[in-house]
């Protein structure tokens, strides 16, 4: 570091990242060039950290477990009677007016929104009998993302399950071990955050690799568009990251002089924080920093434009290929995040009332930034995945909090129906090419064993072998089972 002293270093170090400093830790999770070394390294937050209880992860295709997780999340709700269990022989105010097409398993069929995903029905694990008894999002949405029924008043309190894999494992190759692409998005109004790490502490909240945007209330933006452009590509390179770019690489370099002005800070810390644990934290974060790998992992400027075509160059399809960059480069929990939106409101609620402005719902899933978006990109991400030699370790878990009801309402929408819904697993040691479940012929409650988001979340762990009865101790030390109910699915395992 070209400085004059050590007190002209941390002057430049707080001058670039004041949140590192003593009085504002709390800021280091939310912004920053250290927010992503912060999820690195959760002893920087002292006594109110919940007890380590960390768990070995097992080899490469041990015993068909997975090594990472791609945690495809659409919250909202998406239709499964115009995507993957569609009812031809129903009455039209059923099933619509979309055709089905064949799949490659025989005797299968989805709706016409989803041929690249039919053409790789044996690389899946359907499930059609996804099933539960709310038809509240926030409830619904709570119980889905961390596998626990909860009442309203602690939809924030239970940690997502990315947090627990997050907290068990913790991360790898310098990439926080639960991520979000994008992660910003924000089921209301008001607009709540359900990416939450609940009360493992808020360390184990996801890293959220979108920009937040301006408006949070993505309520707000519906019906601003009746077709907005479905062809529009995010920002997902961190901020963090590009904050780096201001911060001369020999300065950072430079540990020697660095650490003696950082030594001087952390002697400024409150006695509570741990200094022994701090050294390595310092190195991790550094090494983070100054990781060209991790810089490019998040980079998909250095994809072809024949991939980025084939994933589909829409929102979705950006972050299903930054989920795969990510997994490539050693991520253990990445979450696609896709549901509400500044462009295009409210994706999956498609009740079609006056405010959202949206078309038939039969036509709206035809949208490249609809059905038919989530279609090509999913069918991207796991065709890439195969090609490339990741899926076998690679855990692809489609997920929505609920369906939508069988009878198109009378303004072309269908509404909340927790009782039925499509889901699927794929990779990972998955025992792909069949269809779990069925549902009348209606589409509106299962024939066979329903499925719930306990059972989704248990089969997510045991995948990862990480026992449900494995005991987690929250911020207060009291003590939590990783799941307290759910059973994996056993025909998929």
């Amino acid at each position: 570091m070209n400085s004059d002293s050590p007190t002209q270093a941390l002057h430049e170090v707080a001058a670039a990242f004041p949140w590192l400093l003593p009085g504002n830790r709390r800021n280091l999770l939310k912004v920053g060039s250290l927010s992503l070394a912060a999820a690195l390294t959760p002893q920087l937050w002292g006594p109110a950290t919940a007890r380590a209880a960390t768990l070995p992860e097992p080899p490469p295709a041990a015993n068909g477990k997975a090594r990472s997780v791609i945690f495809l999340w659409m919250g909202g709700g998406v239709t499964h009677i115009d995507s993957f269990d569609p009812k031809p022989e129903a009455p039209e105010e059923i099933r619509g007016t979309l055709a089905t097409i064949d799949t490659s398993l025989p005797g299968v069929q989805f709706a016409e929104t989803c041929p690249e995903l039919a053409k790789i029905a044996h690389k899946l694990a359907l499930v059609r009998s996804f099933s539960h008894d709310s038809n509240d999002h926030l409830m619904s949405q709570a119980y889905t993302l961390s596998g626990r029924k909860v009442p309203l008043n602690q939809i924030q309190t239970e940690p997502n399950i990315g947090s627990i894999v997050s907290h068990l494992h913790g991360p790898r190759n310098l990439l926080p071990g639960y991520i979000a692409a994008y992660g910003w998005t924000r089921p209301g109004p008001p607009p709540y955050n359900m990416f939450v790490g609940g009360w493992l502490g808020e360390q184990h909240a996801p890293f959220c690799v979108g920009r937040e945007p301006a408006i949070l209330d993505f309520a707000a933006t519906c019906g601003k568009e009746r077709d907005p452009h479905p062809f529009v590509e995010d920002e997902l390179r961190p901020r963090s990251l590009e904050l780096l770019e201001g911060l001369d690489r020999p300065r950072l370099g430079d540990r020697a002089a660095l650490r003696t002005a950082l030594d001087a800070a952390r002697r400024r810390f409150d006695q509570q924080t741990h200094g022994d644990s701090l050294d390595g934290n310092y190195d991790n974060a550094f090494r983070l920093l100054s990781s060209q790998d991790v810089r490019r992992a998040f980079d998909l400027s250095t994809e072809t434009d024949t991939t980025r075509t084939t994933y589909g160059r829409t929102k979705i399809g950006g972050r299903c290929l930054m989920a795969r960059r990510l997994v490539e480069a050693g991520a253990r929990f990445v979450m696609v995040d896709y549901g509400y939106d500044g462009l295009y409101g409210n994706l999956w609620d498609n009740h079609n009332v006056v405010e959202q402005n949206f078309p038939h719902i039969c036509d709206m899933a035809k949208r490249p930034y609809h059905v038919a978006g989530i279609d090509r990109a999913f069918a991207a991400l796991i065709n890439d995945l195969d090609e490339r030699g990741l899926l076998d370790n690679t855990l692809v878990v489609f997920l929505t909090e609920f369906g939508r009801t069988p009878k198109i309402n009378s303004l072309g929408g269908r509404d909340h129906w927790g009782p039925a819904g499509s889901i699927f697993f794929s990779g990972g040691g998955t025992r792909v090419g069949q269809v779990v479940g069925a549902t009348d012929k209606q589409g509106a409650f299962p024939t066979t064993r329903s499925y719930s988001p306990a059972d989704i979340a248990a089969t997510i762990y045991e995948f990862l072998h990480i026992p449900t009865n494995h005991l987690l101790y929250d911020q207060n030390q009291r003590p939590h089972f990783v799941l307290p109910e759910g059973d994996p699915i056993a025909p998929i395992i």
